[in-house]
């Protein structure tokens, strides 16, 4: 029955376009069958927005077939929004001509969605219903440039035709708070929405203690038992460090799987939480009393496709390899100009705080939680790795992992070397990452990086977007503004 679908599959529009390979017909088929096999209902079609949030349609059992003969069509807008969901582009506004604002979708017309059939997954929380991610294109199909998909396919194509693979595991740092008021009265219908209050499940400041656990043990216990039925590869599931505040590590995976585990796991556990009257937020820092902040740990190494070597691991007398120290070295060249696709929100850099094991300063340090760049490489050990420690849990992980392979690439790329590793992470002469995003705008808007890769229409694109969220927080009178010159003056 799978081969009669392909088949007919191969005479539909995305066939005929090219916009699905033979195999990625074989595997449609095999999901078409599979869903039918399992009395699926609904099918949510969707893809990650340029914030790492899934959007879409859902689609009933009668119109699965259609999306992977002709796509699903959808509004282009969506990939213009800002974290208000308000369009950050003037796409009614007449062509400008050259000198010109560069304004995607002008008109707000559709983009074409075509289906990933391998990211296909039943939910074990709602198992007449699966996910299927996908990929906006344009209507010709042509590719969307800043789409994060094909930002982070445009990040990887280098390093795949060298013969290497960046592999990336995962640190993730949440809270789950119970839920006390869903924000849902008429004035609180705002954009964004109000705020939902909560209170803690624990009281927290018991980093890793087995009773905390045991309190938890029952929301953990669902949430890792679906995310392993969704197919992502947990390692661990930790008690943090602040008030509710949990961990799930993951298994190293090649970027783009990653990214899609990691949009994954950050939706499921709110979807889940939500139906069980709890509110789980990755915010980089809530502000809620003693609330710690969320960071997103990034481990990653470099390997030769043709012998599975990791390039990362040291020589005998442990000193790096040319590739680990150039890789560290573009990291840390490109820690400013990259900030912005790592802690992408107004609130991200309220977490740079010294001593409070999130770094605040450029540096790399051996096996050093207070330094941006944590270095845990041995000899012998294939698993040798370095942590980039500053993105928060916030980020759009296409977006942030194609920032690290494009950063290490340029540093090994320009043979550069990494300066000496610190013992003083906090060290005031060291160069700071930025403070604000409006210095996270600046530094990426100044660099040739990714404007040199990704092409200058995506620099525009996500230079635009967050400026319209960085100039409402500006425009926007804040409580300490208030409590500071209201009696004053």
């Amino acid at each position: 029955m799978a081969e009669d679908l392909a088949t007919g599959l191969a005479t539909g529009r995305l066939a005929r376009m090219g916009l699905l390979a033979p195999q990625e017909l074989a595997m449609a088929g095999d999901v078409l069958a599979k869903a039918r096999a399992q009395n699926i209902e609904t099918l949510r079609v969707l893809f990650v927005d340029q914030h790492g949030i899934l959007r879409g349609k859902t689609l009933v059992a009668e119109a699965f077939e259609g999306v992977f003969r002709s796509g699903l069509n959808m509004p282009s807008t969506l990939l213009l929004k800002d974290t208000s969901h308000r369009t950050a582009f003037a796409v009614w506004e007449a062509e400008q001509g050259d000198g010109g604002a560069f304004v995607p979708m002008r008109g707000a017309g559709d983009v074409l969605l075509v289906p990933r059939p391998e990211t296909f997954r039943v939910l074990p929380w709602s198992p007449h219903s699966a996910w299927l991610l996908c990929d906006p294109v344009q209507t010709d199909g042509s590719p969307i440039s800043f789409s994060s998909t094909q930002v982070l396919r445009r990040a990887t194509a280098d390093l795949e035709s060298q013969g290497l693979e960046a592999i990336f595991g995962l640190e993730v740092e949440f809270q789950i708070f119970e839920r006390l008021d869903a924000a849902l009265d008429h004035s609180q219908s705002t954009m964004p929405g109000a705020p939902v209050a909560t209170r803690n499940l624990t009281q927290g400041h018991q980093f890793l203690t087995e009773s905390r656990y045991s309190d938890c043990e029952a929301v953990l216990d669902d949430i890792r038992r679906t995310a392993q039925a969704l197919g992502l590869q947990v390692r661990s599931v930790e008690i943090e460090m602040g008030p509710s505040q949990f961990e799930f590590t993951f298994a190293p995976l090649p970027a783009l799987e990653q990214a899609d585990a990691m949009v994954m796991f950050r939706t499921m556990v709110k979807e889940l939480c939500a139906r069980a009257g709890l509110h789980a937020s990755f915010m980089a820092k809530p502000r809620l009393d003693n609330a710690m902040a969320n960071g997103w740990h990034l481990h990653q190494s470099l390997l030769e496709r043709s012998s599975g070597r990791n390039l990362f691991e040291p020589g005998e007398d442990g000193s790096l390899t040319a590739q680990a120290s150039g890789w560290i070295a573009g990291l840390l060249t490109h820690a400013a100009a990259s900030s912005l696709m790592i802690a992408p929100t107004v609130n991200s850099y309220k977490r740079y705080q010294p001593y409070q094991l999130a770094p605040d300063r450029i540096q790399w340090g051996q096996d050093n939680r207070g330094a941006m760049l944590r270095a845990l490489m041995q000899p012998g050990d294939g698993a040798s790795r370095i942590e980039n420690r500053a993105p928060d849990s916030s980020a759009n992980p296409y977006f942030a992992i194609a920032a690290q392979i494009l950063a290490g690439a340029a540093g090994m790329a320009a043979g550069l070397q990494a300066p000496a590793p610190t013992s003083s992470p906090y060290d005031a002469g060291a160069a700071r990452l930025p403070r604000s995003l409006g210095q996270a705008l600046d530094s990426f808007a100044s660099s040739d990086l990714f404007a040199d890769t990704l092409g200058p229409e995506f620099v525009s694109y996500l230079a635009q977007l967050k400026r319209f969220e960085w100039e409402r927080y500006l425009n926007t009178v804040s409580e300490w503004e208030q409590a500071e010159y209201f009696n004053l003056f």
